[in-house]
């Protein structure tokens, strides 16, 4: 049985709008920006390589990895209520998944802190 997919940013105003307004985090793999939407609504990811980053097949390959890398992140995660991009960078492709895997989960830990128990709970 397959996951269901997740939503993606149809219009590069969504792009030019998470760019603009949200929060930008860069690694050696990737570029993510996050921006927080209306709780509640779908998480929608965007993916992108520009030519920068090589010919179609290695930016196709890139893409493919951050996909890859983004269902098995963000899912795990059930995050709502964001747009988040992933930008390639010359060396995604090559990139151990292992390495993209850690950085992807630092940047996430960072802007969707876990829920702290208040002081006093058990």
């Amino acid at each position: 049985m397959r996951a269901a997919p997740l939503h993606s940013l149809p219009q590069r105003a969504d792009f030019l709008r998470a760019a603009s307004h949200g929060r930008k985090a860069a690694r050696p793999g990737f570029v993510v920006q996050i921006l927080q939407t209306t709780p509640g609504a779908p998480l929608r990811l965007g993916l992108t390589a520009s030519r920068k980053v090589g010919n179609a097949v290695i930016r196709n390959r890139a893409r493919r990895r951050l996909r890859a890398l983004a269902r098995e992140e963000l899912r795990a995660r059930a995050l709502s209520g964001a747009d988040i991009v992933l930008i390639a960078r010359k060396g995604t492709a090559e990139t151990d998944f292992a390495t993209l895997r850690a950085d992807l989960r630092a940047v996430l830990d960072a802007a969707f802190p876990a829920p702290t128990a208040p002081a006093g709970a058990p």
